[in-house]
């Protein structure tokens, strides 16, 4: 009786224990002011070729980047900062303005583009 007592207290802790633990993947979106095409290529490059990140892409229509990334390496803060380090917004986080000032014409004023 003691012996199986103690095996289903083993066995609850570490279910208790596994349910507790932080998903190794996590799925985040949030908006860009990415405003054309090239913007959507350099952001989802620069996510895509950054270590920690599944995978990125970036709907135009509405602006949402979405980015699945693993936990261990990488955080939602991190993926904002990787998007705001190549001039644009990310989320309520503003661009960094002198990455902005590097981006071509076409993707600091809308109108330039030729898509």
């Amino acid at each position: 009786m003691k012996t199986l007592l103690s095996l289903m207290f083993m066995l609850g802790a570490t279910i208790s224990t596994s349910a507790q633990k932080t998903p190794s993947v996590a799925l985040t979106k949030f908006t860009t002011s990415a405003i054309c095409g090239e913007c959507k290529e350099r952001i989802e490059k620069a996510l895509n070729y950054s270590k920690g990140v599944v995978y990125a892409e970036l709907n135009m229509e509405n602006k949402e980047l979405t980015v699945k990334y693993k936990t261990k390496l990488l955080t939602e803060q991190k993926v904002k900062e990787i998007v705001t380090g190549l001039g644009y917004k990310a989320g309520d986080i503003e661009r960094n303005l002198a990455a902005f000032k590097e981006l071509p014409k076409c993707c600091q004023e809308p109108g330039f583009c030729k898509d």
